[in-house]
């Protein structure tokens, strides 16, 4: 987008500011839309590689879908008090005044880089420093600035341009005999499309030698360009339809796993229904050992197996434990034998149920790709109803959730539920809460490690002492053992945190 399109947005909106911000929507992963009372939405599309900033009619909708998206909501409060545009560059900068609360909400700064493959979207506090961006941007990719939280903001590297706001008719003069396109490279916020409307409204081409009787004309075409850059035109119906298809992906992509996961886990309780209906077979077989042995005993001996003629006149080879008894023995084979029976009668017991229950999750993943944004939207909702019912929902100072288990089964229930690159945290060694740091994959900053190992410590056994350790590791390194009761946990790879156990909210 260019910096004329761009300054007639701001242009726009400056007089009327300030407005209240009413929440942020998220079309996709990369748009965040701020309504404007009783002015519609802000939209600032910041990926590469074309950019957007626009004032878009009625209200978007869409959930936060990553990490960054979380934090623009829970950072980004109050009213839109300031909307500024560097020089005629395609960097905006927005200021949010903040939101008084049971938690105060602090006021911020959004950069807004609309410069093509490098777009970016970059939340900052009014000292400039970097709370947390949509893309990180190393000192090997760029060597002038590097951006990351933490980091001070640098802008672009300046530039000299000509500013057609202020442009006077003198300052042409050097451009005499010069084509035309080498005129439009000169001015500020001026890029390919603004270029070809400039040679349409003067009615010239690029190439055009420019003399001196050309410049009062252009000079007026310069002046109505930045008046009227272009007809202004809201977001087409294509792109708000794209919108709405990529939106109803995402809601549909962890539902679709969600069922996945269930069918799979129902298809190999299966195959183990059918091994051990398979394994009668071998029950069988253990039984006439057994009863080879009784009947034998007399003429088994003390080696690593035996050879006895069965009751069909068959020679049988039985394997013998050192040690034991023929009777002992045979003991140990009626043992065997029994539990491979009874597997199999609790397998048949359990397999048309287990088949009946797969064959209606089949249905519901078909279903499932039929289902419309709206009721993506509507089922989403009902399962984060439900999930939120479940143990504490707070907000690390990153915009990460975090989850709390207030009791063994809350425990149990929300470490299952966590994405496996989630971030588990544990006092180490005390009974206590099991706490999930919802990154996802993504790193999280030390303010956000220490809240989470805070409130592991506060609800737990340790609660108000100091220097209080802490253990966190990856969700997917943490595993509940065979037979252990709900909230009873082993994990590995964990580093270890030393906080004091006092609630990070007060």
């Amino acid at each position: 987008m260019e910096g004329l399109l761009i300054h007639a947005v701001v242009r726009e909106l400056v007089p009327r500011l300030p407005r209240r911000g009413l929440g942020w929507a998220f079309p996709d992963e990369g748009t965040a839309a701020l309504l404007l009372e009783g002015l519609g939405n802000l939209v600032l599309r910041y990926r590469p590689p074309h950019p957007i900033l626009t004032l878009e009619p009625g209200r978007l909708e869409g959930l936060a879908k990553t990490p960054f998206q979380r934090m623009l909501e829970a950072r980004c409060k109050g009213r839109l008090v300031r909307l500024e545009q560097l020089k005629l560059d395609r960097v905006v900068f927005l200021q949010l005044e903040g939101e008084k609360g049971f938690v105060d909400t602090p006021p911020c700064r959004l950069v807004f880089e609309l410069t093509g493959r490098n777009a970016n979207l970059i939340l900052c506090d009014l000292e400039g420093r970097i709370l947390g961006l949509d893309r990180v941007v190393s000192s090997q990719v760029n060597r002038y600035r590097e951006l990351r939280p933490g980091l001070p903001y640098v802008p672009p590297p300046p530039y000299q341009k000509l500013d057609p706001r202020s442009l006077r008719l003198e300052e042409l003069e050097p451009f005499v005999g010069r084509p035309l396109a080498q005129l439009v490279k000169s001015l500020d916020g001026v890029g390919k499309e603004l270029g070809a409307e400039l040679s349409r409204r003067a009615s010239l081409v690029p190439e055009t030698p420019l003399s001196r009787e050309h410049l009062p004309s252009i000079h007026r075409v310069i002046h109505s360009l930045v008046v009227q850059p272009a007809e202004r035109t809201h977001l087409s119906a294509k792109l708000r339809a794209a919108w709405e298809t990529e939106e109803a992906e995402a809601l549909r992509k962890p539902l679709r796993e969600a069922v996945e996961r269930q069918v799979r886990t129902l298809q190999a309780r299966l195959e183990d229904y059918h091994k051990a209906l398979e394994r009668l077979e071998e029950a069988q077989r253990l039984r006439t050992w057994g009863d080879l042995l009784l009947a034998y005993a007399h003429r088994v001996g003390t080696g690593p197996s035996v050879r006895l003629e069965d009751f069909s006149g068959q020679v049988v080879e039985i394997p013998l434990e050192a040690g034991l008894s023929p009777v002992q023995n045979a003991q140990k084979y009626y043992q065997r034998a029994r539990r491979l029976e009874a597997n199999a009668e609790k397998a048949l017991e359990r397999i048309p149920s287990t088949e009946a229950e797969l064959a209606a999750l089949k249905a519901e993943q078909e279903a499932l790709e039929g289902l419309s944004r709206a009721e993506l939207l509507a089922r989403q909702r009902r399962i984060r109803e439900k999930a939120s019912a479940l143990g504490l929902r707070l907000r690390s100072p990153g915009g990460y959730e975090v989850w709390v288990g207030r009791n063994s089964k809350e425990n149990d229930l929300l470490t299952r539920a966590a994405h496996s690159e989630d971030l588990w945290f544990h006092a180490q060694g005390i009974p206590g809460s099991h706490v999930i740091l919802r990154t996802q994959g993504q790193s999280a900053a030390l303010p956000d490690l220490l809240y989470a190992a805070r409130l592991a410590a506060y609800y737990s056994k340790a609660r108000g002492e100091k220097n209080v350790a802490v253990d966190y590791t990856l969700k997917k390194h943490v595993w509940r053992p065979r037979k252990a009761a709900a909230g009873q946990v082993l994990y590995t790879q964990a580093k270890t945190l030393f906080v004091d156990a006092t609630s990070p909210e007060a």
